[in-house]
C-alpha cells in the first residue's frame, strides 16, 4: 500500500462532521482524496443540519452480518453505536491514495501498520463543543456533560495533527484542508 488513512478524531461538538463534508466539497475533483461514508447503527438523519453526517443506516442485525461478512476494514461501538469502515479502503490506499475517515479514538490502536495512518485531532474550546452538542438536539443536557467529561487520551507514538476549530466552519475547513494537502504532497 502506498497511499495512507487519515483519522479525523475529536471530542463531540468538535465539528469533525462539518469539517469533513466541507473538506470533501473543496477536494472533490483531487483524485488524491477519498472520503469515508462510515456505517452507522443509527437511522438517517431525518432533518438536515449544520454537520449532519450522510452514513450508511444499518440496523442491528444487518451490521452483524456484514461484520460477519468481512465487510468493514475496522468497526468499533461508540455511545451504544455500531461503527464501520468499509473494506474498500484497502484498495483506495493501495492505488495511492489518501482515506480520509472519521473515526473513534478507540479503534486508532488497531488500525495496522500498513494503513501508515495520520491522526488528525480536530478540537475546540470546551464552551463551543457544548453548544454545539446541545444545537444537534440528540442529547439530553446529562449526556451532554458526560460527553463534555470524557478524557481524550490517544494512543501513544502516533502521527497526530491538531486542527483548531474555533472560528467558523470556513475558517476550520480551511485548515483541514490545509493538513491534507500536505500530506497528499
Amino acid at each position: 500500500m502506498t497511499g495512507r488513512l487519515v483519522a479525523v478524531v475529536g471530542p463531540s461538538g468538535a465539528g469533525k462532521d462539518t469539517l469533513l463534508g466541507a473538506a470533501r466539497l473543496t477536494l472533490a475533483e483531487d483524485p488524491r482524496f477519498v472520503f469515508v461514508r462510515r456505517a452507522i447503527t443509527r437511522p438517517a438523519e431525518t432533518r438536515s443540519h449544520a454537520g449532519a453526517e450522510a452514513h450508511l443506516p444499518l440496523n442491528e442485525a444487518a451490521f452483524a452480518e456484514a461484520r460477519a461478512a468481512g465487510a468493514f476494514a475496522l468497526h468499533w461501538q461508540a455511545h451504544g453505536l455500531h461503527y464501520g469502515i468499509p473494506r474498500e479502503i484497502q484498495a483506495r490506499m493501495a492505488e495511492g491514495r489518501v482515506v480520509v475517515a472519521n473515526l473513534s479514538r478507540a479503534v486508532l490502536s488497531s488500525v495496522p501498520p500498513a494503513y501508515r495512518l495520520c491522526v488528525l485531532l480536530v478540537t475546540a474550546p470546551p464552551a463551543v463543543l457544548a453548544s454545539r452538542i446541545a444545537g444537534r438536539g440528540r442529547e439530553t443536557p446529562q449526556e451532554i456533560a458526560r460527553r463534555l467529561q470524557r478524557e481524550a487520551l490517544l494512543p501513544e507514538g502516533l502521527d497526530v495533527r491538531e486542527v483548531m476549530n474555533d472560528g467558523t466552519p470556513e475558517e476550520g475547513a480551511a485548515r483541514l484542508v490545509g493538513v491534507l494537502r500536505a500530506l497528499a504532497g
